[in-house]
């Protein structure tokens, strides 16, 4: 891979002399870019991959080392190599101070430029060749079938292809780590899609870069939003540099993230687990709050009959707050919380809290809700289960909580209903004068014929066709109002090709005839 080199000199004499001095050296080594100022230079760098910045050091309204100090922010491991006459020598141990790479005086003489450059190559290459001993790279189409191997539930052992992967990483054991930017979307919302994409490039380049220099592992980019990191070196030191990982973003960007992180593993079967783990742990983001390493939050659960009968009231619980039954959420909290499985102490309590607001989350995410939004709850701290004195008192909230949110789903859901049946009967309304069958509108919803029409019955109380066939009656009735319309004129406007089933319809309807209808109201 070729060195590309951005160049930065207030002065366009300068800087063209140098672009030419550089694409002369011979070596690997591109021009990415030229720019005579530092906030230009900084664009630059938000659009192209730079690894080493010749840059004047005495530059208006921005000096190099303030634009350097910047450009450390958007890429730590960029070298950075100063140039300056020697009245400006000073600024030589403010460069000592933001880690520059070399100092050059002018007029720079050829032989000192190249060999800069040539040992800032070979130093890059070294520190490249060392990254790929230490971690193998992934190639795209590996990275994809390994993150499908990570979301398929039940998977079989990992194909012979990912073994080259993953055997060296469990030979001294290994742990996902999931890493994802906070609150990214709506930060994002009001910025360009070509600005969210370089802020979210910026971002993922600070997670990237400290995790080669931490030698964390593998790192994939699962999502915009998410990395997964397959852990290289041990349980302690891992978590610690995630820590880091987390402090480090929260400083060198306006944004944070929060890591899941799962148990260490020395199988591929015990490596897929702990990816679910890292999941699990992640999703409770919203009670525990983000910017934070949230660590295996079942890994204290039990693994015997309890634990299974637990997951399998968790699970009646959800459905019960789903489908509205406020019988069954309570039976199903005193199962958990009273009944002959009762959680003692405080840990086990908040373990059981996370585990069941973590599955409702993932839940109801899978019917496009959004717990914490539904519920507008502020509980992104763990601090406020801790104040609660007894069982009864955390029961007490847990009832309260799921009932309001069973209810809000429940509304909601009937505000969707209604408004489904509301455009249904516009669709009619705006039809009326066409053949309207229960099957076209149905495709025209995307719905099935059948359950469109029990959906409208249930709502309305009306038999669909029952229901065209009263607004096309009406509509009907109020033409035959006007005298200087046919009767046959009325049928072929309001789509009737058979004047015999016209009349038969209108008949069933209203108990007369057209003829009759305005013999009686005198038309």
């Amino acid at each position: 891979m070729s060195i590309n080199v951005l160049l930065v000199d207030d002065e366009a004499v300068d800087l063209e002399w140098l672009r030419r001095r550089v694409l002369a050296s011979e070596l690997d080594i591109q021009v990415a870019g030229t720019a005579n100022s530092g906030f230009l230079a900084l664009k630059v760098m938000e659009e192209e991959r730079i690894d080493i910045i010749l840059s004047d050091i005495r530059m208006p309204i921005m000096t190099g080392i303030e634009f350097a100090r910047k450009a450390k922010a958007v890429n730590p491991n960029v070298k950075i190599v100063f140039i300056s006459g020697h009245e400006d020598f000073s600024y030589a141990k403010e460069a000592i101070q933001i880690n520059a790479s070399g100092y050059l005086l002018k007029p720079v003489e050829d032989k000192d430029l190249y060999e800069m450059l040539r040992s800032l190559c070979e130093k890059m290459e070294q520190e490249r060749e060392k990254d790929r001993s230490f971690t193998e790279a992934l190639s795209l189409v590996n990275e994809e079938l390994l993150l499908r191997w990570f979301d398929d539930e039940a998977p079989g052992p990992a194909e012979s292809h990912l073994r080259s992967v993953l055997d060296p990483l469990l030979l001294g054991g290994s742990a996902v780590a999931i890493v994802e930017i906070d609150d990214l979307e709506w930060k994002l919302r009001d910025l360009s899609e070509e600005e969210s994409r370089i802020k979210t490039r910026q971002i993922a380049l600070i997670i990237k870069s400290f995790a080669t220099e931490a030698k964390l592992g593998t790192l994939i980019a699962a999502y915009p939003t998410r990395f997964v990191i397959l852990s290289a070196i041990p349980k302690e030191p891992f978590l610690n540099q995630l820590e880091e990982l987390i402090q480090k973003v929260a400083k060198a960007s306006a944004y944070t993230v929060t890591v899941g992180v799962g148990r260490y593993a020395y199988d591929d079967a015990a490596l897929h687990e702990s990816y679910r783990l890292a999941e699990a742990a992640l999703s409770a983001k919203w009670l525990l709050g983000k910017n934070r390493l949230i660590r295996d939050t079942m890994e204290s659960s039990p693994r015997d009959t309890r634990g299974g009968r637990i997951d399998t009231t968790v699970g009646h619980l959800l459905e019960a707050i789903i489908e509205y039954d406020l019988v069954a959420i309570d039976d199903h909290l005193l199962e958990l919380f009273n009944g002959d499985m009762p959680v003692a102490r405080k840990k086990d309590v908040y373990e059981l809290i996370v585990r069941i607001t973590s599955n409702l989350h993932a839940a109801l995410q899978q019917q496009n809700e959004n717990l914490y939004e539904i519920l507008q709850w502020e509980l992104h701290q763990p601090d406020i289960l801790f104040q609660f004195e007894t069982i009864h008192d955390i029961l007490s909230w847990l009832r309260r909580r799921f009932f309001e949110l069973s209810e809000l789903l429940y509304v909601k859901r009937q505000r969707q209903k209604r408004k489904l049946i509301d455009e249904i009967m516009r669709y009619v309304e705006e039809n009326l004068e066409k053949k309207i069958t229960l099957k076209e509108v149905a495709a025209h919803f995307d719905f099935t014929p059948n359950y469109l029409g029990f959906l409208f019955k249930e709502e309305t109380k009306v038999p669909f066709s029952d229901y065209v066939n009263e607004r096309k009656t009406n509509s009907v009735c109020e033409l035959l109002t006007d005298p200087t319309l046919k009767i046959y004129e009325i049928a072929e406007r309001m789509g009737y090709k058979n004047m015999i089933y016209f009349n038969r319809q209108f008949k069933q309807t209203t108990g007369m005839t057209p003829g009759e209808f305005r013999k009686k109201n005198k038309i």
